[in-house]
This record gives C-alpha cells, structure tokens and sequence, in this order.
C-alpha cells in the first residue's frame, strides 16, 4: 500500500485556521497525484484540492479558492494543506489520497483527521 499518514486535524472557531499535514514518501509523491478531501455527516465525499501528475497543476474546489492552500514538502515528504477562515461548512473528516496522473478515482487513502469548525 501507498502510506498516508493524515494529521493536524482538531477544533477551531469560526474564522480560525489550520494545517493539515499529509505524510507520506518520496517514492508517492515522484509518481501519484496527490489530493485533500473532505466528508461531513451526511454529505458525499467531496474533493478539496489536488496536485496532479506528471504536471504537477494544482485544483481546489470553488469552496477552497481564496481559502485553502495545498504545498508539498520535498524534505519531509509531507503534503500540507494550509486552511484559513474556517466557518461551519468546514467540518468533516478530511483525508488525503493518492491517485495516478490526476484525483478523480484515488486507489489508496489514509485514515482520515477530524476537523470541527464551532463556536
């Protein structure tokens, strides 16, 4: 299996922000596309952001523009994902993912962070 490590998730008020971090190996992130996504009670998996292969584009979701900010570091093999402005919207399990050349069908998940946006 691909190893994806997620953590950063925790609870924050609204307007608050949070680092999500990713880890995985150099090996993954030379190969696969790699994307944030997201599942709140209730709701369908929704894809947050990605960084694709063999170009490396980067997509977020309309949601996410303006907002989140996906990066990878190449020292810590860790693909981060930067959330600024947090509202309730936000809450839900986010997971990272890979995939190969693009994010629409990932073959591997990791375990999922929890992330919960209250006041």
């Amino acid at each position: 299996q691909v190893q994806l490590v997620e953590s950063g998730g925790g609870s924050v008020q609204p307007g608050g922000s949070l680092r999500l971090s990713c880890a995985t190996t150099r090996f993954t992130l030379e190969h696969y596309a790699i994307g944030w996504f997201r599942q709140a009670p209730g709701k369908e998996r929704e894809e947050v952001s990605c960084i694709r292969t063999p170009d490396g584009r980067i997509t977020y979701s309309d949601s996410a523009k303006g907002r989140f900010t996906i990066s990878i570091d190449n020292v810590k093999n860790t693909v981060h994902l930067q959330m600024n402005s947090l509202n309730a919207e936000d809450t839900a399990v986010y997971y990272c993912a890979a995939d190969v050349g693009s994010c629409d069908a990932p073959f591997s998940w990791g375990q999922g962070t929890q992330v919960t946006v209250s006041s």
